[in-house]
């Protein structure tokens, strides 16, 4: 399909009318029957006319400013259950929906937390000195000015920026620090290993969500292998996890937050931290919407 903007109708529709078609073909090869339709975007509405189901789910994890308004309260709607994942997405769609859950990111915990003996190898052998690390996509919107200021200041730190990268105007300077490791991506597998190489993990702000109060995957990730964290936080926000995680409103702080965290003595909050992680699981999550859906009438 086409990127088609919604102002072209004829074309926005056939393509939706396209995808539909699709959809229902899979379904039925399949042999779906009353299927229970599960939607995480607001331009899944335009399907609803094209798709035969017996009930709806909307799982919001993220603000959709970018889109129009209107798709997303029609989407929420016609949900049987709208699934929000933060309190400030829930009173957003309140006006849309009287069945509400919240539901917050989750974590592969047995994976994050090392249970299992998931931890296999060094990814940074010829590394010999503190490693502090972020893991994700780097966004064009991600704000890495605290680690260039913490790179540049701390020449003996490494910086593992560990992820796929897009256009972030930061990257080439970046590039240029010889105590940065840009890893790449890498599958989903390896990343814990990368984690627990790492002495400290980072987690950073992204400039085009300054009023979200989603928690990241990210961050559940990395409470779950007990690692020290130094997290960005907006002038406003309120601490997440502050007995747990450092957060720093600006870059001197984040160094110096940065230097805490390496001191932190062994063990001195790292179960704590991954009790958080272990209540994130998502078997837990998963068991929790198995209620929700049940008490609804959808299982």
């Amino acid at each position: 399909l086409f990127p088609v903007s919604e102002q072209y109708s004829r074309l926005f529709l056939r393509n939706q009318r396209k995808l539909g078609r699709f959809i229902a073909d899979k379904a039925a090869r399949h042999r779906f029957q009353s299927p229970l339709l599960w939607t995480t975007s607001p331009e899944q509405v335009h399907l609803l006319d094209h798709l035969e189901y017996d009930g709806l789910v909307y799982d919001c994890d993220r603000d959709w400013e970018e889109l129009p308004p209107l798709w997303e309260g029609a989407l929420a709607n016609n949900a049987d259950i709208v699934f929000a994942a933060s309190p400030l997405l829930a009173d957003r769609l309140s006006p849309c929906s009287s069945n509400i859950a919240q539901l917050p990111n989750g974590v592969n915990y047995p994976m994050f937390s090392g249970e299992g003996g998931s931890i296999q190898s060094d990814p940074l052998p010829q590394v010999h000195g503190p490693v502090l690390g972020w893991a994700g996509v780097i966004h064009r919107e991600l704000d890495l000015s605290p680690i260039l200021y913490a790179a540049r200041e701390r020449p003996g730190w490494t910086f593992l920026l560990l992820g796929r990268q897009e256009d972030n105007p930061l990257l080439p300077r970046l590039r240029r620090q010889p105590n940065v490791a840009l890893a790449g991506p890498c599958p989903l597998n390896e990343v814990p290993d990368w984690l627990f190489r790492c002495d400290v993990l980072l987690e950073l702000l992204r400039e085009d969500r300054p009023d979200s109060d989603v928690i990241s995957g990210r961050l559940y990730e990395y409470l779950s292998t007990g690692k020290p964290i130094v997290s960005m936080l907006w002038p406003e926000q309120v601490e997440i996890f502050p007995d747990v995680v450092y957060g720093a409103h600006d870059e001197r702080e984040f160094l110096t937050l940065c230097q805490h965290a390496l001191e932190e003595a062994p063990g001195f909050v790292s179960q704590r931290r991954q009790s958080y992680g272990a209540a994130a699981a998502w078997s837990l999550r998963a068991a929790a919407v198995s209620r929700i859906l049940d008490t609804a009438g959808l299982l």
